[in-house]
């Protein structure tokens, strides 16, 4: 990994001034971090107090993806610190941390007209971007490309420094000494990195900085499941314990709590209600209403979600969401709309123009987050300026969104980033931000606003549907020699855009959904060489709002190809794992990941009755790649769809911890398990039929499977494991049902209905 020094400090040393982000123009930032009683500041990212506790600024929210242990354990390896000292707090919204990795990749968002002069991460129209606009948002799996380079050269400057006020003690070359464990050692000298923090303030880091030649590596032989752990997730005692504090659990003093009641989805005016129907409600203090919700604050949220069961507001509301219109829409793109060519091999045209041997449509129905908690935030407004407390993967944009809302500028809002119970993308919206600002004015006083189940479902954004047609071009022995993907659905990347940096609201930026989106169908570009290709997105105008969802464009598009792959394998008379390996071999990593997750599954073949399916899939995010398997068994009964066993086998580069590596995965493949068994609703008259979490047919512990993970040993740039489960998981699972009934399934879910 290539890294140059991105902060110096400027000033007063280490202790304070400004920090300057190089790019072709400087830009100077206030120091993010502010030193406590007996620390002194290093850069951005880290904070050593004379105790020798060193303390980590992290820049992202804590969704259970271990970034509050990964940013820290970078530091300590570089630094050379004792985990059992090392603490983390949460870092300000800050230009220094801009996440210019994921600026890029979203480059045509938000410069839609040339997004290729940014869509590099070395780009500097994405650097400028991203710092400009403090872009610290969190997705995509970029956490690591973007915070690993900075976090290490500021643990090394760090480092430097201590070694230099201790060579200087010693009488020694600093270059001599090395840090371990906590202390500043030569030969037989230490000195603990609380002793000399004082006098470190007063050296200047060398420049460019030194870092370690190794960087942050853990081999995944060294760490089994169940073995002990040099790194132990920092989060993980107070999740036991019960004393982890995510945005649901603020308390201020005076507080009140505050429930909601969103209008249906569509073009919704909040109409008439009486009041006097909550007179009777205990502890109900004021109703707050909004153009198209009204909320109810009181003494606890019981009492004001009581109040607003017994109101029940009435509504306006056309151009509602239905189910019905929404299949119509798709329908009706896929097969006269327009369509937008998103990749194409070899000749498309002269082969994909005729009669084809093998065609199969696909129905994919919204998807919902289904997280544990619900939207939550905590407002305080006084004297011209807000505070806000919640969980935000795009922290500058909830700001945005709560100043715009109350007519102030950005720089009077103060955003403390909390932990979320899950989030699955859904924290990258941020309208209850502004809800519980126009709330806490109108009251006075401090709120806690918390949706209900219910009305996330109905305001919470789902991912997109959407209806394929694939169709293919064979040899006489059943070898795929062209291929045509054609997907009808709405352009939900560019809809999300809008919302995130142009402010638009749900309604306003479904004007973006009828163009050609590429992110939204990446995972439909398949990973094997066929000599011909076609993916087309057919933009469709639906009366829905949608939003992103873990996996994305990646899970949608492995699913059509890896399920349609298979299809093609039967129809041959092929064996699956045999008809994809004769396709890879421009792609060694992912044969040789695809080879060893048979091997370890004990694969039989997927032969009908065998209950066995496989799928495989290549990811590629700002320059890096990501690869995995997954080998499935699975079944129906009584009880509907069973899965007895998951296998998966990734390379994902080099992995700075196994532990959360594994968890990423794991967590993975049963939130797609979700994706098959469930976890989506109909519409009618605007509203979601399925209101409850119980309903939504996500797995329950006791469906959980046998679960193996193994890794590939690489040493390539670090990949984000997070996505990359849920992508393969759900074809595996539809392969394997084939096996074991003889069935196809082409829908999602996967229910027995649908097939």
């Amino acid at each position: 990994m290539h890294i140059s020094r991105r902060g110096v400090l400027l000033g007063a040393g280490a202790a304070g001034g400004l920090l300057l982000a190089w790019t072709l123009t400087p830009r100077r930032f206030d120091p993010p971090l502010v030193a406590g009683e007996g620390e002194v500041t290093f850069d951005a990212w880290l904070k050593i107090g004379k105790d020798g506790v060193v303390t980590v600024s992290v820049p992202e929210a804590e969704l259970g993806q271990g970034i509050t242990t990964l940013i820290p354990q970078i530091v300590a390896m570089e630094l050379g610190a004792d985990w059992r000292q090392v603490a983390v707090e949460p870092a300000p919204v800050s230009g220094v941390y801009a996440n210019v990795p994921l600026a890029a990749r979203w480059s045509a968002l938000w410069m839609p007209l040339f997004p290729g002069a940014a869509s590099d991460p070395d780009a500097y129209l994405a650097k400028r971007f991203a710092e400009g606009e403090t872009f610290n948002a969190a997705a995509d799996g970029t956490s690591l490309t973007a915070h690993e380079g900075p976090a290490r050269v500021a643990a090394a400057s760090a480092r430097a420094m201590l070694a230099q006020a201790a060579a200087d003690r010693w009488n020694v070359a600093w270059e001599e000494c090395d840090a371990q464990g906590g202390f500043i050692v030569h030969d037989k000298k230490r000195l603990a990195f609380g002793e000399l923090v004082d006098e470190a303030a007063d050296y200047s880091p060398p420049d460019p900085a030194v870092v370690r030649v190794q960087p942050p590596l853990e081999r995944a032989a060294e760490f089994p499941a169940g073995a002990p752990l040099r790194f132990p997730r920092l989060d993980l005692p107070a999740k036991v314990d019960g004393s982890y504090t995510f945005a649901g659990d603020v308390r201020l003093p005076d507080m009140v709590f505050a429930a909601i009641r969103h209008g249906p989805i569509g073009d919704s005016h909040l109409g008439g209600y009486d009041t006097g129907l909550a007179q009777g409600v205990k502890g109900l203090i004021k109703l707050v209403n909004g153009k198209s919700w009204l909320a109810a604050a009181a003494s606890n949220w019981w009492a004001a979600e009581h109040a607003l069961k017994l109101i029940a507001p009435r509504f306006s509301a056309t151009d509602t969401a239905d189910t019905a219109r929404i299949g119509a829409a798709l329908d009706k793109a896929l097969r006269f709309g327009d369509a937008v060519r998103i990749a194409a091999v070899g000749d498309p045209d002269s082969w994909l123009g005729k009669k084809f041997e093998h065609v199969a449509g696909y129905a994919i129905a919204p998807a919902l987050h289904a997280t544990l908690e619900t939207a939550s935030a905590t407002a305080r407004y006084q004297d011209g300026k807000l505070e806000l407390w919640l969980a935000s993967q795009a922290p500058q944009a909830a700001r945005q969104r709560a100043a715009d809302a109350l007519g102030i500028g950005v720089e009077r809002v103060v955003l403390y980033p909390m932990p979320a119970g899950g989030s699955f993308d859904r924290r990258l919206e941020n309208d209850h931000a502004a809800e519980a600002a126009l709330i806490a004015r109108d009251l006075g006083k401090p709120v806690q606003l918390i949706w209900s189940r219910w009305q996330e479902h109905v305001a919470g954004l789902p991912r997109s549907p959407a209806r394929a047609i694939l169709a293919a071009r064979t040899a006489q022995d059943g070898s795929l020699t062209a291929l045509k993907v054609r997907v009808a659905m709405p352009a939900t990347t560019f809809e999300f855009g809008r919302r995130l940096f142009g402010g638009d609201d749900q309604r306003g930026a479904q004007a973006a959904q009828d163009q050609g989106d590429a992110l939204a169908l990446e995972g439909a570009v398949p990973p094997y060489a066929i000599p011909h290709l076609m993916v087309e997105h057919c933009p469709a105008r639906i009366p829905l709002p949608t939003g992103r969802a873990r996996g994305n464009g990646a899970a949608l598009g492995c699913f059509l190809i890896e399920t349609f792959i298979d299809e093609l394998a039967s129809r041959s008379g092929r064996e699956p794992l045999s008809y994809r390996m004769a396709m890879l071999g421009q792609d060694i990593k992912l044969a040789n990941v695809l080879q060893r997750a048979a091997t370890l599954a004990e694969w039989s073949g997927g032969t009908v009755g065998s209950g066995e399916g496989l799928a495989c899939h290549r990811m590629k995010v700002a320059g890096r790649e990501g690869r995995i398997a997954v080998i499935a068994s699975a079944r129906r009964d009584e009880r509907g769809l069973r899965v007895d066993k998951l296998t998966a086998v990734a390379d994902i580069g080099r992995i700075v911890n196994v532990d959360i590596a594994r968890q990423q995965i794991e967590g993975g493949l049963v939130f797609g398990m979700g994706l098959a068994s469930g976890c989506t609703t109909a519409y009618a008259d605007g509203l979601p039929l399925t209101g409850r979490l119980g309903l939504l047919g996500l797995p329950l512990l006791s469906d959980c499977p046998e679960i193996e993970v193994e890794f590939m040993d690489s040493d390539a740039e670090p990949f984000d494991p997070g996505e990359l489960g849920v992508s393969a998981v759900v074809p595996a699972i539809a392969n394997a049902l084939y096996a074991a009934g003889g069935t196809r399934v082409r829908t999602l879910p996967l229910n027995a209905e649908a097939a």
